[in-house]
């Protein structure tokens, strides 16, 4: 017999249990309770589901697009996202572009420090960035949200 009370004891028909089985799972804790994951919101429909036609590449390529779109939500209006790559001295870039290429690659396009154009092509399997604020550029009336746009084609 189940209960409301307790949910490890819920019985799951074996749709349920596929639906689980592909549904993307996150679980993070921070000292500030305020502070939300990418996860934390309405994920839009193309990450829900349908996990076993996605490519090791796209599955990558649509999760750093949430982490893209949170951590942007934090930074302040002077502020633009950048990428550090962790275990090497490829440097920093700002973020202008992400792209996927099945089955297994992910590439992040921008600019580093200096301004010069810059193409990180990385296998899934090597994905270790870190996520960072710059200040916008004097030239930009406003922050370049790219995890916006990023989001935005995820549902078209």
């Amino acid at each position: 017999m189940t209960t409301d009370q307790d949910p490890q004891s819920k019985i799951l028909t074996s749709a349920e249990m596929a639906e689980n089985a592909i549904l993307p799972i996150v679980h993070e804790v921070h000292t500030d309770p305020e502070k939300t994951g990418p996860m934390s919101g309405n994920l839009p429909s193309k990450i829900k589901g349908g996990a076993e036609s996605k490519s090791p590449a796209r599955w990558a390529y649509e999760r750093v697009i949430l982490y893209i779109q949170n951590f942007e939500q934090q930074l302040k209006p002077d502020q633009d996202v950048a990428m550090g790559f962790t275990g090497g001295d490829a440097g920093v870039i700002r973020i202008e572009g992400l792209g996927y290429f099945d089955p297994d690659i992910i590439t992040f396009y921008g600019t580093n420090e200096d301004g010069a154009k810059t193409q990180l092509v990385q296998h899934v399997t090597q994905l270790n960035v870190m996520l960072m604020a710059m200040p916008v550029l004097p030239e930009q009336e406003e922050p370049n949200r790219i995890g916006f746009r990023l989001a935005r084609d995820l549902e078209e």
